[in-house]
């Protein structure tokens, strides 16, 4: 691995460490004694839990697979510890959502990728929409909420992952399968919303976060809570007060929260408005074990059932 685009980086604090460990445990060829290192196959790192579940579907029990983000983290806030980027650095494949989803680890990911790592980005495969708040001049990063991004880059990823020594035949068995329960599950969520009528497809979020999902099943987003792309900005007083006139404007019965992030505005916006519920939804992250949100599918699938009954 060429270790001059790392070495001259010129940047402070937590993430020089992080990377200057990777680099010395690359450069020697080092094991970090990691989950990475504990199978035989190929060693996958993935970035967020979303697509993490994507690769498994695809590669099951024929690779090593690490997702760096526990169930719940806020991607935007994730920052990587040293044995993370050291994965990283190593890995047969890098698989990230970018677009500017990761904030807390672009440093890393920018710098590895200059020093050789393989990575597939999943931004890269669709059409991005912009955002429509006050990020409008940076791409919209949240590109599984629309189920038929998923399908192409699910093949993009497909293609990269068979040309893997030890993954070809499996991966390409398993792409068409996959891609074919998505499409089922575009379908099942279509049929969901269904129920709610087309005065009342109105979504009040925390951040933008359902844009894609929005433009898909025919939705409008009059407003979020924390008018960004990203939870790392905070409303004004100004800002919370002129979307309560919305929301009482339009009569939306909800504010759909997140699970990666406290609810602590939605109540207090709730609380100003008066006869709105705050209903959480899984946005950024899978679910835990038994929510039924911990898979890619089950997580779509789940809120649009509470979209629909929030809605209705």
């Amino acid at each position: 691995m060429e270790l001059g685009p790392i070495l001259t980086l010129k940047w402070d604090g937590v993430g020089a460490l992080v990377l200057a460990a990777a680099v010395l445990a690359a450069a020697c060829g080092g094991s970090s004694g990691s989950a990475a290192d504990d199978g035989d196959g190929p060693r996958l790192v993935v970035t967020t839990t979303i697509l993490g579940d994507v690769v498994r579907e695809l590669v099951r029990d024929e690779a090593d697979v690490q997702v760096l983000m526990p169930p719940g983290a806020d991607p935007h806030e994730f920052a990587l510890s040293a044995r993370e980027a050291d994965d990283m650095a190593q890995a047969d494949l890098v698989v990230v959502n970018g677009a500017g989803f990761e904030q807390g680890m672009a440093d890393v990911i920018g710098s590895v990728e200059d020093a050789g790592a393989p990575m597939f980005t999943a931004a890269d495969h669709v059409e991005l929409r912009p955002f429509v708040e006050e990020d409008a001049d940076e791409p919209d990063p949240h590109i599984w909420t629309d189920p038929t991004n998923m399908v192409a880059v699910t093949e993009a990823l497909g293609d990269r992952l068979a040309a893997i020594d030890g993954l070809g035949e499996a991966v390409a068995r398993r792409v068409g399968t996959y891609i074919g329960e998505i499409e089922a599950l575009d379908g099942e969520i279509e049929r969901t919303l269904s129920a709610v009528p087309a005065d009342d497809r109105k979504l009040v979020t925390n951040h933008e976060v359902f844009g894609y999902f929005a433009e898909r099943y025919d939705f409008e987003v009059i407003g979020t809570v924390i008018p960004s792309g990203t939870t790392q900005a905070e409303p004004s007083s100004g800002e919370v007060d002129a979307l309560a006139e919305v929301i009482r404007d339009a009569g939306v019965p909800a504010i759909f929260g997140e699970t990666t992030q406290a609810t602590t505005l939605a109540d207090a916006l709730a609380d100003e408005v008066g006869q709105v519920q705050v209903v959480e939804l899984y946005t950024e992250s899978l679910g835990e074990e038994g929510s039924g949100a911990d898979t890619y599918l089950g997580m779509m699938a789940t809120d649009a059932d509470l979209i629909a009954d929030a809605l209705t």
